[in-house]
């Protein structure tokens, strides 16, 4: 098992989905960590619950990381709680289930994807690397997706803000290579979330999407959380500026 012991964890969007299996598996690690969700304290309850099986501090912080004061906040608090920031992992996100054309895409709903997806990345990292730099070095995963690499008809303002944090992982970490922080983005495929269990009651359109999987399923949350893991920990002091897809084969890069 790897180990984190010792370190200090801030995951984004933590309360659900990947970010929740990323908090309980760093937990299991042995790493501390602080959460934000931003409306569901009852689930962001039970994570903590669940990830202090593994004896470490976990507490979680409500923030809308798309609003800079919230982001300070959030970052502030896990600095003042856990006495230092060794790793973020910037997770929030949102998409939108139902196709939007490009023609009906309205002016709101590209602005709240950018904000909510792109920002929040941003805004996070922007308050963090300061505390990273003081310390003498850190680890930042960002979550893209197939989608910004390829492009998804029907929800460019999705694809846009993941293309987006790709191109910003690979900025950051030859920005901050000789500040010791490693900076690299996890790029998903389609993942067994809650999205998706509301997506496949369209048998139909699950099929379509599942022909294009050679493992023909889609991941588990804890299949996306370990390549996170990795990433964060000491065997891959070597690796920076990555995209490291996990997409059951759906979409090979490289």
């Amino acid at each position: 098992m790897i180990s984190l012991a010792g370190k200090a964890a801030l995951v984004t969007g933590g309360s659900r989905g990947i970010g929740a299996a990323t908090v309980k598996i760093f937990a299991q690690a042995g790493a501390d960590v602080v959460f934000n969700y931003h409306r569901n304290r009852d689930a962001a309850s039970q994570v903590e619950q669940e990830a202090r099986k593994h004896g470490t501090r976990i507490e979680s912080f409500k923030a809308d990381l798309g609003r800079m004061d919230d982001a300070k906040k959030l970052v502030d608090h896990a600095r003042e709680r856990l006495g230092r920031l060794d790793i973020l992992v910037a997770n929030a996100g949102i998409w939108n289930q139902e196709d939007a054309p490009i023609e009906n895409l309205s002016e709101r709903e590209w602005d709240e994807m950018i904000r909510v997806n792109l920002k929040s990345v941003y805004a996070v990292v922007h308050y963090a690397v300061p505390h990273m730099i003081a310390q003498g070095g850190g680890r930042i995963v960002t979550l893209g997706s197939v989608a910004g690499q390829r492009g998804t008809a029907f929800h460019t303002h999705y694809s846009a803000t993941k293309g987006a944090i790709i191109s910003f992982t690979k900025g950051l970490a030859a920005e901050l290579a000789h500040r010791n922080i490693l900076v690299n983005c996890v790029a998903p495929g389609f993942v067994d979330t809650g999205i998706w269990k509301s997506a496949a009651k369209n048998r139909s359109k699950m099929k379509t999407w599942l022909a294009a999987y050679p493992l023909k399923r889609v991941a588990t949350v804890e299949e996306v959380a370990g390549p996170i893991l990795f990433a964060v920990s000491d065997l891959a002091t070597y690796v920076t500026g990555e995209v490291i897809n996990v997409n059951g084969g759906s979409f090979p890069c490289g």
